[in-house]
């Protein structure tokens, strides 16, 4: 080949190479990055939702970047189908996947989950760091939903050897690792909570911090080399149970002046299949094992104040995340969402932890900052769902709407972020298994949750609840008022006969 060739060659190969990374560079542009932050067990017990108790300045400055929705609800207050709602945009309804060792792959294999949908439809590298799908209970997650292997974290985590009577497996570390799941009333509970004098990154969380900044410098680097636009979802464990935090995080509070509970009562006239007493909390010492046991004053405030405790830990570890998103220059280009996986019920109606169909089990924070879409500081009464951030994120990347083939019940949300009194829906729904199956309305003033056997048979029970005149969930107001139960029942029955439940 001669000299004046190969020059040519060489001059067209640069060329082509030039293209080819202007290409990508326009492609990165053409779809913002997407950090997806999960928090266990987080309900809107932050400073941005009006708690003067909280100590929460990181979420706190998030939401002032963008959109705060006041009213966002999960579709089922438990944590493996609440985020297989979230990833898969389907009410556990639909799917059937309502069981914390339900087998996502098992009951729909070719889903199409949305990180899924972001590698395929728009080229993302897509990661996952900590607690997003459920691990645990038999569950295994979902590896095929990411383009890397999960980095998994723990969810229960003590640093104190008295809180497992001295280095022992306790039974929720057992049922979170997929350890002795027949034999766990065996095992002896952990501490409900402890505070050691201990650096941030002794405890999960820290360091799912830590790796969450790692994968964001590794992914700025690949956007300047290959123009990949990344999907990265960051789940915290806390403030689930155990109230493990360092000591820090407890001296931000006095505990004198923690919220303690007011109504300790379930709901008048309400059926028994709604209530809820002890459940996942009695695992942990000292919590009383008998179901209709009394917590004393003590063991309340220290649930209450390690629950707080907890939240302004996840909080500064967030706060650490973002910093360096800012740092890299990366928070023009990236969506970011924060997302609880459900609410918490911290002794009000005498009920703790989740896994009813009563507010403060379902209501959940949900903020997203959307360069050059949403406002700052913007808030919206829009009712959501955990389902509609599938079809929301895929219209703000410039992706096609997602379209299963599970059924996809979210709507997008872009309408309300680029105007906070725009309405997409006028309602959010939910659900809850127990012996029969509790399917919840909630509207702006009412919830309705009505009470029916797995397969429509027999007489339905029905709960209403009226948010403007009895914010405490006092009394069951079905019989009251039979025209509004008419009238949200008959939205009700536009939803589709509820799944089997599934294994």
């Amino acid at each position: 080949m001669s000299t004046k060739l190969r020059t040519i060659v060489t001059l067209l190969t640069l060329v082509t190479s030039s293209l080819h990374a202007s290409n990508s560079f326009l492609q990165a542009k053409e779809h913002p990055n997407v950090l997806l932050i999960l928090v266990d067990d987080l309900k809107p017990a932050l400073g941005c939702y009006g708690d003067s108790i909280a100590k929460t300045p990181n979420i706190d400055s998030l939401a002032n970047r963008g959109m705060r929705f006041e009213m966002a609800y999960c579709n089922q207050a438990v944590c493996a189908p609440s985020r297989f709602t979230l990833m898969l945009g389907s009410h556990s309804t639909s799917t059937g996947l309502y069981g914390l060792g339900s087998q996502l792959r098992q009951i729909i294999p070719d889903a199409v989950t949305m990180p899924q949908h972001f590698a395929k439809q728009g080229g993302y590298r897509t990661e996952s760091l900590g607690k997003i799908f459920h691990i645990g209970h038999g569950n295994h997650g979902d590896p095929e939903s990411f383009s890397v292997p999960h980095f998994k974290e723990k969810v229960i985590e003590y640093l104190e050897p008295a809180s497992t009577d001295g280095g022992q497996l306790t039974r929720e570390e057992a049922y979170f690792t997929n350890q002795m799941l027949g034999r766990i009333k065996s095992l002896p509970r952990g501490a409900a909570y402890e505070s050691p004098d201990a650096k941030d990154e002794d405890y999960a969380d820290g360091r799912v911090a830590a790796e969450t900044i790692q994968r964001l410098q590794a992914a700025k680097q690949r956007q300047q080399t290959e123009g990949t636009p990344f999907f990265i979802a960051s789940g915290f464990a806390r403030p689930h149970l155990p109230f493990s935090a360092p000591q820090k995080y407890w001296d931000l509070y006095d505990p004198a002046s923690l919220p303690m509970p007011t109504h300790e009562t379930l709901p008048v006239d309400a059926p028994k299949v709604a209530g809820k007493r002890g459940g996942e909390i009695s695992n942990y010492k000292p919590v009383p094992t008998e179901p209709n046991a009394d917590f004393d004053d003590e063991l309340k405030r220290n649930l209450i104040h390690g629950y707080y405790a907890s939240v302004s830990y996840v909080d500064a570890q967030i706060g650490k995340v973002i910093k360096e998103l800012d740092r890299l220059e990366l928070s023009d280009n990236t969506i970011v969402v924060l997302w609880g996986d459900h609410g918490f019920h911290l002794g009000d109606l005498g009920i703790w932890t989740k896994h009813t169909n009563y507010e403060q089990a379902n209501r959940i924070p949900i903020l997203i900052t959307a360069p050059g879409v949403t406002q700052p500081g913007s808030s919206t009464k829009q009712l959501a769902e955990s389902v509609d951030i599938f079809p929301t994120l895929s219209e703000l990347a410039g992706l096609p709407a997602p379209s299963g083939p599970q059924p996809i019940d979210g709507v997008s949300l872009v309408p309300v972020l680029k105007d906070p009194s725009a309405r997409v829906r006028d309602h959010a729904y939910h659900a809850h298994p127990k012996r029969q199956l509790g399917r919840s309305i909630r509207t702006e003033r009412y919830r309705l949750v009505e009470w029916k056997a797995f397969d429509g048979k027999g007489d339905a029970a029905y709960e209403l609840y009226d948010y403007q005149t009895d914010p405490n969930e006092t009394k069951n107001l079905a019989s009251d008022r039979p025209e509004v139960v008419q009238r949200l029942t008959k939205i009700l029955a536009k939803y589709p006969a509820p799944a089997k439940r599934k294994r």
